[in-house]
This record gives C-alpha cells, structure tokens and sequence, in this order.
C-alpha cells in the first residue's frame, strides 16, 4: 500500500467508525450528502506534493499522526464558548463562538440580528429553514482534485449559517471567534454557509485561535452565496500556535454587479492552508483577494486562490505578501481562468514576498488561463530581501539598523491591511503585525480573545 493509501484509509476510517454517530445528530439534507462525499474523497484521497495545486506543501507532517476525533460537542464546552469575549478595543461586534466547530448552544441555536438577518448553526438551521440551506448548501463546494473538501461534507455536521435578507444593511460585522481546545490531540472540522441575497450588505471576521498546547487539525469548508448587487466582506485572522494545522476552504459564488472580498491575515500556525475559490457568475462582479502571511521557525503558510471569470465585463484582484523569518516556508497558487464569453474582464495579480534569512523559502506560481481576447490581465511575483537602498537612507537620517528594517518590513505588510474595511480591526492588525515583527507576539497572544 503507497502511503497515499494508507493515510487516505486512516481518514476513510473516521467516517467507516463514527458515520452511524454523526447521521441521528444531523439534519437529513446534510445527511443526503455524505455517501457520495465520501466516495469522492475516496476517489481524490488526502492530496500529496503530486497534487499540483499542494506541490509545496506537505500534509503528511501533520496528516500523518493518530488523533482524537471530535464529532459530539459537550454542554461543558458551550459553557466556556459563553466566557469568552472580543479584546480588541471599539470593535463593535455581533459575536458568536465557536468551539471544535460547533455552534454553542446555551443562548439559543439560532438568533434574528437587525433587518431580519438570522446567524446561528447550520444544522438547526437546516431543519428550521430547509428551503435556503436545500437551495445552497453543497451547490458551491466543489473539487475535482481536492478529496478534503469532500471529506468535510462526509463527516461535518455544524457549524455557522448567516442569511441576510433582500436589500438589508447590517450597521456592524458579525464576528466569529473558532476555539479549538481539548485535553489531548484532536482533528476537527466545521462547515459554514452564508447567503447575501440581493442588495445586501454585510462583513464577517472569523479569529481562528488555539487554547489548548495540544496537536490540532482542522479542516473547514464555507459556502458563500453573493446575490445580485450586493456587497461582501470576509476577513481571517488566524493566530494559532505551532503544533496546530488549519485547513481552510472558501467558496465565494457571486451574481452580477455584486461585490466580495476576502482577506486571510495570518500571524501564527504551524501549517496552514488558505484555498479560497472566487466564482464571477454575473456581469460587472467584483471580486477582491487578499492574504498576508507572517512565517518564523518551522511555520508553514500556503495560500491557493482560483478566480473563475464566466461572465463578461467582471474584474478581479489578488494581492498577496509575506514575510519569511528563520527556516519558515511559504507558497502561492494564484490561478485566473478567464472563459471565452468573459470578454472585457480585467483581473490582476501580484505576489511579493520577504526573507528574513538564508534559510527561508518562497514558492510562488502566479497563472493566467485565457480563453478571451478582450480582456486586460497581468500578474508578478517577487521574492527578495529588503531594499538596500531604503535601508540606507533610512539609517542616514539617524534611525537605528533594527528600528528601520522594522519600518520597511511593517510598510510593506500595510499594503494588505489597509484594505480590511472595519477602522478598528484594520488598527488593531496594524498593531499586532508589528508586534509580530518585533518578536512581541507568541503563541496566541490574547489578539482577539481573553484567554485568561
């Protein structure tokens, strides 16, 4: 047995042992899909450096080690999910805690915010509203070369659901902080489904954070659907220590003259995967990508993004940086497929990154696939050190070595933060990448959440 097989067997064995557990907690939509899921992952497998689109990453690190499974959620853990709260100053939230990828279930399974909009968990919302979920869920979640996204409809059974009406306006985000903590090693998915119907506006923030010294590996899908010209926001902050693997896959499908934007800020983990799928299904939509990436030690950070334009007169954005510290490593995969009828798109793309040291390494692999000819696209990758000449002209006006390397490393990380909309999340990630650089910021440094 090659060890792709042996490691697709061992995840084949968690559904095979915990299947008959997972089907009476779930609802029967949610259930409908699991078979041919798993059949898929089967198929697929847990992908390996084969995979062209994970060549510079290798999952067996942390795939290959024998965890805890987490498939029933106890009353004790929604009990803590209640204790914590936001830390970051004039961020004024509506919140909801996840904890290992269930929705806490103290206050309520599913609650109304402002304009009718509806947040809570995805498998009480799958049997209190099964005319949106039946109309979304699985639709946008497709792959034909990643077995984990299907591995995640096979065995995931909560996480977060948000609808947000026609036309309605929510005055401030809904942020979701996921805490991933247990007594012992644990593997753990979610999955999330977001419907912004037609002229709606809303933002998200999800905070990925590990409590717990423990090995974790997560692997989670969300499904967004983007209605006509509405408006979208999501951003990551991801913060988690070294001995966590966060998998994470986002599908954003949007109608035309709508508007989405991703954001995926990553300053701690030991690896993690960030594949997010933008799908133009509309004309004159509007997608935006972004990603910065802080890497030291071991860490490792891979970003994948695929922008499909299908539709004519759509534009598209990717702007993705990194900074690489001691033997961290990195890699980028930005692909823009531009179909034949999608004349008069405009899509761009650039990746730069940082290293710190010798032993640091970047992968990058900027794509173009046109199948139109009026169309104006461009990408470039850059790999480097800091600028010599900065450097020098920086110490020439009496600034110390370290304090001016500090200002061109947290100058070129800004190009990516000040496109996070919400002031004082785009002030607080100011303040926490140059944290991080300094060397301030360690394992899950009470960014967002009160840990103590």
């Amino acid at each position: 047995m090659n060890p792709k097989s042996e490691l697709t067997e061992k995840y084949a064995g968690l559904y095979r042992d915990n299947i008959d557990r997972i089907l009476p907690l779930s609802s029967p939509y949610m259930n409908s899909f699991r078979k041919e899921a798993f059949e898929k992952f089967m198929e697929l497998g847990v992908p390996t450096k084969k995979n062209e689109t994970y060549k510079y990453t290798n999952l067996g690190l942390f795939f290959d080690h024998d965890y805890r499974s987490y498939f029933l959620p106890s009353v004790d853990d929604f009990v803590k999910a209640e204790e914590f709260r936001c830390d970051v100053a004039d961020l004024d939230t509506h919140g909801i805690v996840l904890v290992n990828g269930f929705y806490p279930t103290v206050n309520g399974k599913l609650r109304e915010l402002p304009g009718g909009i509806i947040v809570g968990s995805l498998n009480e919302a799958a049997l209190r509203y099964p005319e949106l979920v039946e109309k979304h869920y699985a639709r946008y979640a497709a792959s034909d070369n990643d077995g984990l996204v299907h591995l995640n409809t096979a065995l995931a059974s909560d996480g977060v659901f948000v609808y947000v009406p026609p036309g309605s306006t929510l005055s401030k985000p809904v942020q979701v902080v996921n805490l991933v903590q247990s007594d012992g090693d644990t593997f753990t998915q979610h999955r999330n489904l977001l419907i912004i119907e037609k002229g709606a506006r809303f933002s998200i923030i999800i905070c990925d954070h590990t409590l717990s010294p423990h090995k974790f590996l997560t692997n989670a899908v969300t499904e967004v659907y983007v209605g006509d010209g509405a408006v979208f926001d999501i951003v990551r902050v991801q913060n988690e220590h070294n001995a966590a693997c966060k998998m994470t896959h986002t599908f954003i499908h949007q109608e035309r003259n709508s508007v989405a934007s991703s954001n995926n800020m990553t300053l701690h983990g030991g690896l993690i995967r960030n594949s997010t799928y933008h799908y133009l299904g509309g004309e004159r939509a509007e997608s935006n990508s972004y990603g910065l990436y802080l890497t030291d030690k071991w860490q490792h950070v891979d970003n994948y993004v695929n922008v499909d334009h299908a539709f004519p007169n759509c534009t598209s954005n990717q702007l993705f940086k990194g900074v690489l510290d001691e033997m961290s490593t990195g890699a980028f995969n930005g692909r823009i497929l531009v179909r034949p009828d999608a004349q008069g798109t405009l899509a761009y793309q650039k990746n730069n990154n940082i290293l710190l040291t010798d032993d640091a390494r970047m992968d990058t692999k900027p794509q173009l696939e046109i199948y139109a000819d009026d169309v104006k696209c461009s990408h470039g990758a850059t790999v480097g050190q800091l600028n010599d000449d900065a450097l020098f002209y920086l110490q020439s006006r009496g600034i110390g070595q370290r304090e001016a390397k500090l200002m061109l490393m947290f100058g070129f990380a800004h190009e990516v933060i000040q496109n996070i909309s919400i002031d004082a999340l785009r002030e607080r990630m100011d303040n926490l990448v140059m944290q991080r650089l300094r060397g301030e910021l360690s394992r899950c440094a009470s960014c967002m959440v009160k840990c103590g």
